[in-house]
């Protein structure tokens, strides 16, 4: 075994004993203090080993991937490759959300009383709900919003009130929305490293972006759906400055101006969006009028929720209010401030962690030889995770991070084009991923 395998199992056990250890003290302090306000500590989920429909066709996709991902990724045309890895995705997330079968898996889960769907009856004059929306985020306020449409801009809530103006009413819909665009995230971020890194690098991350352990909360989880916009505003940025597109420069902006009008907390993508300015900054020199196109696409939706009534700053201070006045303010900062990143551990996997760990070693001084292309990927995952970092410091992401995070996670597997043998990893993912869904009954 070499040395640099050895430190590859040595960062995948350290992220392991990471999760052991938020498991055993949360578990302690829920039945202690009751103050975590989840059943299975670090995970919002209960202890509930099962299997499902969609077990069989999980099981495979997992050997499929594991058995011909990485040579079917290296041999395929790029644009049959994008197809195909939204397509084997799809099918990822599909199964595993299957596990728990329709009903339970996917129609219900956009209808419990904190999410979506739970509101769209108020939204029948949407601009007069717009202007009123502020009204009603802190709790104690006449019909406060229920927790999910309070903690976000409306842009979030509206996605599911326009699907059911135009028939596609109810959780099946809302569910199948979330993983049909949520699958499309890991095309995006194929596309922006192959932009600011190069292809082969590209290749090697996509099966480890299709066979994320990320997929058990991707399905559904409308967060899936927000990391999917975030991605694609960054894929379209990295796009305009390598192909001095102002098209592609005017959609990422449009794209990220949405974005923080789905969720307060991707603003954080800004720092992202500056990482890849950095790696495509030639093209911004060559052509300035790309920013521009930018700043004209990001206007767009401000604007219009602005001119509809809606105050993004005055909402999010009111969130902030709400949030505390919630579990937010009960469950300790001193646990989840690391436990937080136990759910990353389990939603990043293995593989990932190890990732990391190259990820820091291709950033330092190499006296003997370069790899610009190792090292630009390296930036873009540092970037993420300097993203994630500050989002948990801000103590405003105190649990349920294995789905509030799926838009920064994406951005994390990327590390894992960086490691050798990657069937042993990804078969390591694979299992991760398995014994979650099949152990646990998520939820949020």
């Amino acid at each position: 075994m070499t040395r640099s395998l050895r430190r590859d199992l040595y960062a995948a056990g350290a992220a392991a004993l990471l999760v052991t250890a938020a498991v055993v003290v949360g578990r302690h302090i829920q039945d202690t203090r009751h103050t975590l306000f989840v059943h299975w500590p670090p995970v919002f989920a209960d202890w509930d080993p099962h299997v499902g429909p969609g077990t069989p066709a999980a099981l495979a996709m997992a050997a499929a991937t594991v058995a011909y991902g990485p040579t079917v990724a290296a041999r395929l045309p790029w644009r049959t490759l994008l197809a195909a890895a939204w397509a084997s995705a799809l099918a990822w997330i599909l199964s595993l959300a299957l596990i728990d079968g329709w009903h339970q898996g996917i129609a219900v889960r956009l209808t419990t009383s904190n999410e979506y769907l739970r509101v769209i009856g108020r939204f029948h004059d949407i601009p007069a709900t717009l202007r009123d929306f502020t009204h009603h985020i802190v709790s104690g306020t006449p019909d406060p919003w229920p927790a999910h449409i309070a903690g976000h801009p409306p842009a979030a809530t509206l996605t599911f009130v326009l699907l059911d103006r135009i028939g596609l009413r109810g959780g099946g819909w809302a569910g199948m929305w979330c993983i049909v665009v949520g699958a499309t995230g890991c095309v995006a971020v194929l596309i922006a490293l192959r932009a600011l890194a190069d292809e082969t690098l590209a290749r090697r991350a996509a099966p480890f972006l299709v066979l994320a352990p990320a997929a058990v909360w991707q399905g559904t989880s409308a967060d899936g759906y927000f990391a999917a916009v975030a991605a694609w505003s960054l894929a379209l940025f990295a796009l305009a400055l390598t192909r001095r597109s102002h098209i592609c420069a005017a959609a990422s902006g449009l794209l990220f101006g949405l974005t923080c009008y789905l969720s307060y907390g991707l603003t954080l993508f800004a720092l992202i969006a500056a990482a890849v300015l950095a790696l495509g900054r030639s093209g911004l020199r060559e052509r300035p009028a790309l920013l521009l196109s930018l700043l004209a696409g990001l206007a767009v939706f401000p604007l219009l929720f602005t001119l509809a009534g809606f105050d993004w700053w005055q909402a999010y201070h009111l969130l902030v209010t709400r949030y505390y006045q919630g579990v937010g303010g009960t469950r300790p900062y001193g646990y989840w401030v690391w436990a937080n990143l136990a759910c990353t551990v389990l939603i990043t996997g293995p593989a990932t962690a190890a990732g990391l760990r190259r990820t820091t070693t291709a950033l330092l001084p190499r006296p003997d030889r370069t790899h610009p292309a190792r090292t630009r990927l390296a930036l873009l995952v540092t970037a993420a995770l300097l993203a994630l970092l500050v989002a948990d410091l801000s103590g405003l992401s105190k649990a349920e991070t294995e789905r509030i995070w799926l838009p920064f996670a994406l951005w994390l597997l990327p590390a894992c084009a960086l490691l050798p043998r990657p069937r042993a990893w990804l078969t390591a993912q694979a299992i991760l991923a398995l014994l979650l869904n099949h152990l646990l009954l998520t939820g949020w």
